[in-house]
């Protein structure tokens, strides 16, 4: 066996081979590796220097005239749709001027009146009467406020025998025996998993209101309402293996580790979700498979995702069926296009006019009939034109290329790309899943580190809620004001009501709201 000869700058003439065929595949080789280097330098300046958009740039000219034309048409056709007003059922006709303000938000109304001189005609010196008014509605704002509830409970005793003392009890609360209300645990788990403001900084806000609580008493707080709430997550858990379809992706977040001191490695947090915007994050401290494997279970149902060999197993050994990420696979065409603007471009523009057809039955409100019968007579016919082109790129790039790898991603994922034009319950991408993500981003860089693997896992059961509250359209803190002041009571066998797919918002006109009003109004 012939003896593999490495390649530097100082390697001479002499050393290497003199076999012809062995000459062959070493260029080969090396032009591979250049392709991917090549194709690697094009990413990170476009990620350093260039746009972050994937829109394609209607100002780049094709080397056929057909697809530069067909781009032309695309730009101005998305022209036109920017331009046209969006039609929406069930909601206020499109006003000009801003929007009004709430109607629950506490009012101070402010009087005004001409001068005595005003009031007074000057034509025929009668006084003036009252015909009307003018409101002006001006937002203010007054910082956050505290206010104390303080529990009288007054104790009876029989002065007789002077024994049998009576008092009455106090009512059930997150935390027993702590000074923390519901409102203010709610405040603390919004800012910091919604508002993404750790527990350092909201100590020295509240320090500027007075109130002096550390870092150390909130993270206990958290701890707390996280345990309370963590049965809501097992039911969305449950309520997420009934679903017929998940859609699932996952981010890291940094774990502060005691075995090395100084130093954090990388947790993961898993997103599932179902048809009906229940969002469970699983914590993992690695990305290995275990993960999808043991949240998952015997799941039979339809599972979106990205291409990540740990699902593998998962589709492998189980019944479930794999939908692909179209936004994935265009993806990676998009980023050949500086390395290959002829392949890129193209795939690009077929891609999007696959999207078209689900911007337009979204914009238009399709049933799933209409979308299912769009799908199978417009996206189906695309389909088969981007294998065939996927077909003749593979036999004639490199595999190490940008074309190569977006080639190759697509064609292993073929079949999974084209299920979503089966079923009208499908998207057509994954990015659902990767847009509830964004929580968890968002918030990692403005942390530093989770603070152990438990603490990573409580974060996980407090973003689930989070999640879920945003794709309803909920207010979170309004959502954990409401759901900490019952959970301990609820009965268990009513639990779906707790979960923020089932949430109502509770009526604002309550006593403690009209306190909390008057505070506000005499803080102004």
């Amino acid at each position: 066996m012939a003896k593999e000869t490495k390649i530097t700058a100082e390697t001479s003439k002499e050393e290497l081979p003199s076999n012809v065929e062995t000459l062959k595949s070493m260029v080969l080789t090396l032009l591979e590796q250049i392709d991917d280097l090549t194709g690697q330098l094009h990413y990170l300046k476009r990620q350093l220097f260039g746009k972050k958009s994937e829109k394609l740039d209607p100002a780049q000219r094709l080397l056929f005239e057909d697809m530069y034309e067909e781009v032309k048409a695309k730009v101005e056709q998305q022209r036109e749709e920017k331009a046209e007003p969006v039609k929406k059922t069930g909601r206020k006709k499109k006003h000009n001027g801003r929007n009004p303000l709430p109607a629950d938000l506490p009012r101070e109304t402010i009087e005004i009146e001409p001068s005595e001189e005003e009031k007074i005609c000057p034509v025929c010196n009668t006084p003036k009467e009252v015909i009307g008014s003018e409101t002006t509605e001006v937002l203010e704002y007054v910082p956050a406020s505290f206010y104390v509830k303080e529990y009288v409970r007054k104790k009876f005793c029989c002065k007789a025998c002077e024994s049998e003392i009576s008092i009455g009890p106090l009512p059930p609360r997150a935390i027993d025996k702590g000074i923390a209300g519901e409102g203010l645990l709610a405040h603390i788990i919004t800012s910091k998993y919604c508002d993404h403001a750790p527990l350092n900084r909201l100590e020295s806000i509240l320090k500027r209101h007075g109130v002096d609580i550390n870092v150390s008493t909130m993270c206990g707080w958290v701890d707390k309402c996280a345990d309370l709430l963590e049965p809501l997550v097992k039911r969305m858990h449950r309520k997420i293996l009934e679903s017929p379809k998940i859609n699932t992706d996952d981010t890291r977040i940094p774990i502060k580790s005691r075995k090395r001191k100084g130093s954090t490695y990388n947790g993961y947090l898993w997103t599932y979700i179902d048809d009906k915007s229940n969002v469970v994050f699983d914590f993992t401290p690695t990305r290995s498979r275990q993960g999808p494997l043991e949240f998952l279970g015997d799941y039979a149902g339809k599972v979106q995702a990205d291409a990540y060999s740990g699902y593998d197993e998962f589709f492998n050994k189980g019944k479930a069926t794999e939908i692909g990420c179209n936004a994935h696979a265009r993806r990676k065409f998009e980023y050949a296009i500086d390395d290959d603007p002829l392949r890129g471009t193209r795939m690009t523009v077929l891609w999007g006019r696959l999207y078209a057809i689900e911007s337009r039955a979204k914009r238009e409100e399709y049933s799933d009939e209409q979308l299912l019968e769009a799908r199978q007579k417009e996206a189906v016919p695309i389909l088969e034109e981007i294998k065939s082109l996927l077909d003749e790129y593979n036999a004639q790039v490199l595999p190490k290329t940008p074309t190569g790898k977006a080639v190759t991603y697509a064609l292993n994922q073929w079949d999974a790309l084209c299920r979503y034009t089966e079923d009208p319950i499908l998207d057509i991408d994954n990015n659902l899943a990767e847009r509830t993500l964004r929580t968890v981003v968002v918030g990692r860089k403005n942390y530093m580190f989770a603070g152990s693997e438990a603490g990573a896992w409580r974060a996980s059961i407090i973003y689930s809620l989070v999640a879920s509250c945003k794709l309803m359209g909920h207010d979170p803190f309004a959502y954990f004001n409401d759901v900490l002041r019952r959970v301990s009571t609820h009965p268990g066998h009513k639990i779906d009501e707790l979960l923020p797919s089932n949430w109502k918002k509770p009526e604002s006109n309550t006593e403690e709201g009209k306190i909390v009003k008057e505070q506000i109004l005499k803080a102004s």
